[in-house]
């Protein structure tokens, strides 16, 4: 395998891996981009991205631009004589004039099954949609959103209990050995596009935090899969009235289970918390309130009371 010369473009947990893929493969990474560092904490200090932290630790140069469409950025950039980028939840649009620097162009990892689920959120709403599988997918990157032709592809199934988190962590370790694979048999120039079909195209648009809240007149399936997808972060959340307050609560675990009410209505608060759906209900058996670390439903309930009867928004 002859070793390449690249730039590595990616910000958060999920690039991690991919990149020390790369670095252990031996390839040449002589500049990573990822998003500037953005205030956060109690103290709003500044801190660095995953991507950022990694490649600090391991002596890589780290660029921060907020933009690529100014000409100084995208004439730095040329000037790497990159034989390829490679980018993975970079979270910046590559302008036509950066796509076409490197030799072999720019490769990115999209964690699902394209065409569907293009966008910036495709693990969590193949979850939500209750898709039996995704996957990742190395693809040659063009101007358009998640367009380009597929290089690799690898399926994964979705199990009845995977959340977000989990499923983010199995699809980032099967996409690092991807990318390596495709880099490797880019080297040799034996490696063949697919052009993505027309058919199937759907949108993974961002999680809003509105969208986070728990309509409970939805069946207790979908919101199982829509606790599960929103997990861990940012969290599917309920909010119940103590006085004049209103008190948020995610939940992190749950199951839907046959049973009736008035949607919201609190079935059984014993051990496990039964709340009525739609259409069942869920047995909720670990939740989080603001500020607090997640607990079991037995051990929430020693600290916030429920009472069967009694309602949640």
């Amino acid at each position: 395998m002859n070793k390449l010369r690249l730039a590595f473009m990616g910000t958060p947990d999920f690039s991690v891996p991919v990149l020390a893929e790369i670095l252990a493969a031996g390839h040449e990474v002589v500049a990573v981009y990822s998003q500037p560092p953005r205030k956060a904490g109690r103290g709003l200090a500044e801190q660095l991205s995953p991507v950022h932290r990694f490649a600090e630790a391991h002596g890589l140069p780290v660029f921060t631009p907020a933009s690529l469409k100014g000409e100084a950025e995208q004439r730095a950039f040329a000037a790497l004589d990159l034989d390829v980028a490679v980018v993975v939840a970079y979270g910046l649009l590559l302008p036509k004039p950066v796509l076409d620097a490197p030799r072999m162009g720019c490769l990115n990892l999209h964690a699902s099954l394209l065409p569907r689920w293009r966008g910036a959120a495709p693990i969590q709403r193949a979850i939500m949609a209750g898709d039996a599988e995704t996957g990742v997918m190395v693809m040659q990157m063009e101007e358009g959103l998640d367009t380009g032709p597929v290089l690799l592809a690898e399926r994964v199934a979705i199990a009845g209990d995977d959340t977000a988190g989990t499923l983010h962590d199995r699809l980032s370790q099967i996409g690092a050995s991807a990318m390596v694979r495709v880099l490797a048999a880019l080297s040799r120039g034996a490696l063949a596009a697919t052009p993505q079909p027309e058919e199937g195209v759907t949108y993974a648009k961002k999680i809003g935090k509105a969208e986070a809240r728990i309509d409970w007149s939805r069946p207790a399936a979908e919101l199982d899969r829509h606790i599960r997808g929103l997990t861990p972060s940012p969290g599917a959340f309920f909010e119940i009235a103590r006085g004049a307050e209103s008190i948020r609560v995610k939940i992190l675990r749950a199951r839907p289970i046959d049973n009736s009410g008035k949607p919201g209505e609190v079935l059984s608060a014993a051990g496990s918390i039964l709340v009525a759906c739609g259409q069942g209900a869920l047995e909720i058996s670990e939740l989080q309130r603001a500020g607090k670390s997640p607990v079991g439903a037995r051990e929430f309930l020693r600290g916030f009371p429920l009472t069967p009867g009694e309602s949640l928004s």
